[in-house]
C-alpha cells in the first residue's frame, strides 16, 4: 500500500468502532468481569485497572498481558494462558448479551457527520479491535438500518495478523474502500490507534473519552473532546480552533487544508 500522499478531495471517513463511534467500553469491562466470574478466577478489573490495561490491543492480548502481571507460580500462569481463548469466548458471548439489553448510540456528532457524508458521496469505513461476532450488530443498533447502509467496510481485529498500533487493520480498510490515505480522515480515541492510523499516512482527529484521556496522544492532526452536534455544541477553546461550534464536512476540509494545530482538551467527550 502506498503510505501518505498529498491532501485532495476528501474520499472516505474512517471511524474507529469502540471507544470513537459508540463508548462501549463500560460493557466490555462488565463482561470481562463476568467471564472471570464464570471461571472461578477470582479477578476483578475496577474502572482505573481497566483504562490502564486498554493501553493493550485485542481482548485475548489484553488478558494474557494481566496474567504477565500477576504474582503465580509459573505452571499457574502456564495453565491460565490455555485458559485464555475460552475466557475470550465466554466474554465476547457475555458482551453481546450486555450489548442487546442496554441502549447503545453513537457519541455526539458521529451519526450526523456520517449521514453528511452519505449525502456527499463519500465512502465510510470502520476499524474494530473487538471480536467480528459482535460488531455488526453494534452498528446496526447504534446506527440504525438507515445509517448502517452508509458503511462501505468494516474490518476487525481478528481479520488482519498484528493488532494496533500495528497499521495493518488501516491497510486491510484502505484496500477494501479503495481510497488512498491522503483522500481520507481517521477518527480513533486511543493512543494505539493514533498510532495505526498515522502510520499509513491519515490524517488523524482524536476524540478521547474517560478511560483514553490521560493516554499520550501526541502526533493527533486534532484533539477535540467530541465532534459536537448543533444541540451539543463544542466548548468555547474548541470552537476557537476548529471555527465552528461542531465538526461537519466543510468544516473538515478546510482543517485537512490548513493543518490545523492540535485543539486544547477542557472537558471529556461525551
Amino acid at each position: 500500500m502506498v503510505r501518505g500522499g498529498s491532501v485532495g478531495r476528501l474520499d472516505a471517513l474512517i471511524f474507529d468502532v469502540d471507544g470513537t463511534l459508540v463508548d462501549t467500553e463500560e460493557l466490555h469491562r462488565q463482561a470481562y468481569n463476568q467471564a472471570f466470574l464464570n471461571f472461578a478466577l477470582g479477578w476483578d478489573w475496577d474502572v482505573d485497572s481497566y483504562a490502564k490495561l486498554l493501553k493493550v490491543s485485542g481482548g485475548e492480548t489484553r488478558v494474557a498481558h494481566y496474567i504477565d502481571l500477576i504474582d503465580l507460580p509459573p505452571a499457574e500462569k502456564i495453565r491460565l494462558r490455555r485458559l485464555i481463548p475460552a475466557i475470550h469466548n465466554e466474554k465476547t458471548r457475555l458482551y453481546g448479551e450486555l450489548m442487546a439489553s442496554n441502549g447503545v448510540r453513537p457519541r455526539a456528532g458521529v451519526a450526523r457527520l456520517i449521514s453528511e457524508a452519505q449525502a456527499a458521496d463519500v465512502r465510510v469505513g470502520l476499524v474494530a479491535s473487538s471480536a467480528s461476532a459482535n460488531v455488526e450488530a453494534l452498528v446496526s443498533s447504534a446506527l440504525g438500518n438507515d445509517l448502517r447502509q452508509a458503511i462501505g467496510a468494516i474490518v476487525c481485529s481478528d481479520m488482519v495478523k498484528r493488532k494496533k498500533p500495528a497499521p495493518d487493520i488501516y491497510e486491510l480498510l484502505l484496500t477494501t474502500l479503495r481510497v488512498s490515505p491522503g483522500a481520507a480522515v481517521a477518527f480513533e480515541d486511543s493512543a494505539n490507534g493514533l498510532l495505526a492510523a498515522k502510520a499509513v499516512g491519515l490524517y488523524t482527529i482524536v476524540t478521547p473519552n474517560r478511560w483514553t484521556l490521560q493516554q499520550k496522544l501526541d502526533g493527533a492532526d486534532l484533539i477535540l473532546p467530541s465532534l459536537g452536534d448543533p444541540d451539543k455544541p463544542l466548548d468555547t477553546a474548541s470552537n476557537a480552533v476548529i471555527g465552528a461550534s461542531y465538526l461537519d464536512l466543510a468544516t473538515l476540509e478546510s482543517l485537512r487544508a490548513m493543518s490545523t494545530p492540535v485543539a486544547k482538551l477542557s472537558n471529556v467527550a461525551t
